[in-house]
């Protein structure tokens, strides 16, 4: 089946078609065709995560080889950011809760062929229209919100793509067909049906239906009740024809892609932010700093209106820039005091870990700056940090799914926006503040009412208690039972 010709049996136009055509040729010169190679697949523990969450990382370079059992499950992902590490942790984390052996299958890191150079060309275009964005207002409205809320989200988008992600299939070769595969991009997902894999779960990120995120093939798995509809009209994806929709038994609403230590401490969690409100302690304030650094504005406007309060032990600071070390050094280039008093967290992962679980026991006060080079170490620093923590400052984005405290700011992209409402609707976080004084205002507020915090932890427990934060296991049940079918 050409999938680029037709989706969900939509028939794309000719000229929508030639262009995919043209585009699959354009990088096939560019990147060369290693479909004809035999890459052998090895394996070894991952780092950071490899003893805490089982995972194993898969590579073409070495390790031991790989020996897959009925116990394996394969997550397929990139990195584009850390959002989608992030979800593919959460899925890992269930995956080991539940007994099974997750293994980490990066597209991108496979550097010498062609998938990982074609996405690494790409995620250096993205993350140059994030910062572009945040700097180039008419360049923002013009170009980068409606390509990431109408560009993206068109039929036509999804059949280019496709075509791309057949050059992508000669990693994949040694992967058992009917082996559990759960990808954290549509990328890996579409790239693992062009080569024949069947048991494959689609688990789309973000709040707001795209056409980008369509793997035909798989089984499609959303995080809320609004993007089940929005997919399953294919809303808006196509401006000029009603399209057919998706059938039914290929997409599923799973609820929030959420790491297992994160979904069973909920209720620990939350009981220590409503003590530590009651008792007058600190408000403790985690900043999640994304690696583009195209909010760093917004970023340094909070951590200078938080100073005073930190100052007099009112308030402490998490900031992690994830393996970024220019974003910290442009952070204490535009307040250098933060050089002065902030405490650094460079040496390892262990010393972070070590932090985290100090902070979950005991007081903590000042500021505490991380950074790892690795990029798992990176990324999964935030969710240990999450637990001892009483509000996440972030972007709407991936994170706005996650079980604690929010106040969102300014989104990157208006694919983002519906992350925000509905973290808002569930009520574990704020309304996007849009603006600089805004999100000034809402810190304020948060940082000076305890209330609100406390009923955003009344409501995490809530959504718990109705799977709202289920989604990660349930897309693992997804792909274990489709092999497991008679």
């Amino acid at each position: 089946m050409d999938r680029s010709r037709f989706i969900f049996e939509n028939e794309i136009s000719d000229k929508v078609y030639r262009k995919a055509v043209r585009k699959k040729a354009k990088f096939l010169r560019k990147y060369g065709d290693d479909s004809y190679k035999d890459y052998k697949l090895f394996s070894s523990p991952a780092p950071a995560i490899g003893e805490a969450l089982g995972v194993r990382e898969i590579s073409v370079v070495s390790g031991e080889p790989c020996h897959f059992d009925d116990k394996s499950v394969v997550i397929g992902n990139i990195r584009m950011g850390f959002g989608h590490y992030r979800i593919s942790m959460a899925i890992a984390s269930a995956a080991r809760s539940m007994g099974y052996d997750p293994y980490w299958f990066d597209l991108h890191s496979f550097t010498d062929a062609a998938c990982g150079r074609i996405i690494a060309d790409q995620n250096r275009l993205y993350s140059l229209g994030s910062r572009l964005s945040q700097i180039l207002p008419p360049f923002n409205k013009l170009i980068w919100e409606p390509l990431n809320s109408e560009g993206f989200r068109k039929l036509s988008y999804n059949a280019c793509d496709q075509k791309t992600a057949e050059l992508m299939t000669a990693v994949y070769k040694e992967l058992p067909h009917d082996i559990p595969f759960i990808a954290t991009h549509v990328w890996p997902s579409q790239a693992a049906i062009h080569a024949g894999l069947t048991n494959v779960v689609n688990a789309i990120p973000d709040n707001w239906p795209m056409a980008l995120h369509l793997s035909e093939g798989s089984v499609h798995t959303v995080q809320t009740p609004s993007s089940y509809l929005g997919y399953r009209a294919l809303r808006g994806m196509d401006k000029t024809h009603n399209l057919r929709p998706m059938p039914e038994d290929s997409l599923v609403y799973t609820g929030h892609y959420i790491d297992h230590e994160l979904v069973s401490s909920i209720e620990a969690d939350c009981a220590k932010r409503v003590k530590r409100m009651n008792d007058g302690k600190p408000k403790r304030w985690l900043m999640s700093v994304g690696g583009a650094g195209a909010q760093k504005p917004i970023f340094v406007s909070v951590i200078r209106k938080l100073l005073p309060s930190i100052r007099i032990g009112d308030a402490a600071l998490f900031i992690n820039v994830g393996d970024h070390m220019n974003v910290w050094r442009e952070l204490v280039e535009a307040i250098p005091e933060l050089g002065e008093i902030a405490f650094e967290h460079f040496s390892d992962f262990a010393e972070t870990e070590a932090f985290a679980a100090d902070a979950y026991k005991n007081d903590v006060h000042g500021i505490h700056v991380f950074c790892h080079k690795d990029i798992f170490a990176a990324v999964y620093s935030t969710n240990l940090l999450m637990r001892c923590s009483d509000v996440l400052i972030t972007k709407p984005s991936e994170l706005s799914f996650y079980p604690i405290p929010k106040l969102m700011i300014k989104r990157v992209g208006g694919h983002e926006a519906w992350g925000a409402i509905r973290s808002a609707e569930v009520g574990d976080g704020t309304y996007e503040c849009s603006s600089t004084a805004e999100t000034e205002a809402m810190l304020m507020l948060l940082q000076n009412n305890g209330d609100i915090i406390e009923k955003m932890c009344s409501h995490i427990i809530t959504a718990k208690n109705a799977g709202i934060y289920d989604g990660a296991y349930r897309a693992v049940e997804l792909a274990v039972s489709r092999k497991n079918k008679p």
